[in-house]
């Protein structure tokens, strides 16, 4: 009777973290649930792009509405890990007018096909770049990445060349991140995911704009400073003290600094 008193806790704790085990994939990729609110902007193109094992990934292009003098930029979008690609556009349309705007929905996250996971979205990240370049032949490039979205943007930047790089959101290692959510287990022997932006962005000099949230509980800013002191070549931060993970593009300085940062990365002599 001891015996199975004591063996208890202990069968406890590893049916959790077989549970945890099995389950991460749906955890950190729950895919997107929510439909676009209303009818997309004029002009906006669906696009289909063919990915590993016969997998097709879909999205959107918004081209731009506002004329602008300056050589063209393209911005691609990612988006947070339940969040719509379509919206993501939309939202970054709305944030730069002058820009061709495109986000695709991720690998397993309808409309796209496929399984998704970590190497899926950054493989396909490759795909999506070399797709849109050779499509829109862009004078400048950027990518903006929101929260798991930071890690496929950051990832990009680490294997092909950009203008500039946003992160909103952004954490340094997936591993650290989840250990920080689950600090009573094994969270570096468990995870089947890899997702390591300090790695990707230490040595590339991709000039790196940051956003984050001072009361952010899903990235602790103890994870965004980790990444903040490995990137060479930060040219902008922004810390908004009152926001949260979700609620930082609600704050009314939101807009204004991530159209600084897009100055920012794009000033003369940061261009790779």
């Amino acid at each position: 009777m001891w015996l199975t008193l004591l063996l208890a806790p202990v069968l406890i704790y590893l049916i959790i973290a077989a549970i945890l085990f099995f389950a991460q994939t749906a955890l950190i990729f729950p895919g997107a649930n929510v439909a676009p609110a209303g009818p997309p902007p004029p002009g906006t193109e669906r696009l289909e792009l063919a990915a590993a094992a016969g997998h097709v990934l879909r999205g959107v292009h918004i081209p731009p509405t506002e004329r602008s003098s300056a050589p063209s930029l393209l911005i691609i979008g990612f988006a947070g890990n339940a969040s719509n690609a379509a919206d993501a556009a939309e939202f970054l349309h709305g944030m730069f007018p002058e820009a061709d705007v495109a986000a695709f929905h991720y690998r397993g996250y309808m409309p796209s096909t496929g399984e998704t996971g970590a190497s899926a979205l950054q493989e396909d990240a490759l795909l999506v770049h070399d797709f849109l370049r050779a499509r829109l032949h862009p004078g400048r490039t950027v990518a903006v990445g929101m929260s798991i979205g930071s890690g496929v943007a950051a990832y990009l930047a680490g294997h092909r060349p950009l203008d500039g790089l946003i992160l909103v959101t952004p954490f340094d290692s997936l591993a650290a991140l989840s250990a920080d959510h689950y600090p009573w287990l094994p969270v570096r022997l468990l995870l089947r995911h890899s997702m390591e932006p300090i790695e990707d962005l230490r040595a590339s000099r991709v000039p790196v704009a940051i956003l984050s949230g001072g009361v952010d509980t899903t990235v602790p800013p103890a994870r965004t400073e980790a990444l903040r002191r490995a990137i060479s070549n930060l040219v902008f931060s922004r810390t908004f003290p009152r926001s949260g993970h979700n609620d930082i593009y609600d704050d009314p300085g939101f807009r204004p600094a991530i159209r600084e940062a897009l100055d920012q990365v794009l000033l003369p002599g940061d261009i790779m």
